[in-house]
């Protein structure tokens, strides 16, 4: 067991098409939900970049050739313009594409999501076509890769310090659990001894 959640500052990393970053982010938004005291921002990561080659153009320049830059373009849209949208329609994204594998590029899907939430779906897509949002993933990836080293997701980010997190469920809307989790995940962060701790194997 690990203490009540202790007031902490840090980013998370999130592309929708990794089932890790669903369940990661799930346990986060569940705490935040109950009134964690934690300070968040949701940082956006294009694994179609960073699987971009040495030598290929990046993403960026043909963001129609990525399954996931749509999502990610409107999830910062939203989280910039329409905060009380976005934890709702961050959830609901990941879960629609973790069950049963739906759309992340179908614009009448994620516009359902953005009104069920209570956010304007078209204010979204017009500040999408202006190319900001695309700027803005842009940057921040390029930059906590840059500063941090960051290759995937879920990464969490305190201060100097970068580690991805995986577990193996999600809080099942269980919000201590969800809290208790990020609290342990924090706190081994803050150790400053731990560099490294994994499971040889999956365990049962």
């Amino acid at each position: 067991m690990v203490g009540p959640s202790m007031t902490a500052t840090f980013g998370i990393t999130f592309d929708y098409r990794c089932p890790f970053a669903r369940l990661v982010h799930n346990h986060v938004v569940t705490g935040l939900r109950d009134g964690a005291d934690w300070d968040v921002t949701f940082l956006p990561f294009c694994l179609g970049q960073a699987h971009v080659e040495e030598g290929q153009t990046d993403i960026w320049d043909r963001p129609d050739d990525d399954s996931g830059l749509l999502a990610l373009q409107v999830a910062i849209s939203l989280r910039d313009r329409q905060p009380s949208a976005f934890l709702g329609f961050h959830l609901d994204l990941f879960e629609h594409r973790h069950n049963g594998g739906g759309s992340l590029r179908d614009e009448s899907i994620l516009s359902r999501f953005i009104t069920a939430n209570g956010g304007d779906a078209e204010a979204a897509f017009d500040d999408v076509r202006t190319g900001g949002p695309l700027k803005v993933v842009r940057e921040e990836h390029s930059r906590y890769v840059a500063s941090h080293s960051v290759w995937g997701t879920p990464t969490f980010l305190m201060d100097d310090k970068a580690v991805f997190v995986r577990l193996l469920d999600h809080a099942h809307g269980d919000a201590t659990v969800a809290r208790e989790t990020v609290d342990r995940i924090i706190a081994d962060i803050r150790w400053p001894i731990l560099n490294e701790f994994k499971h040889t194997s999956l365990p049962m």
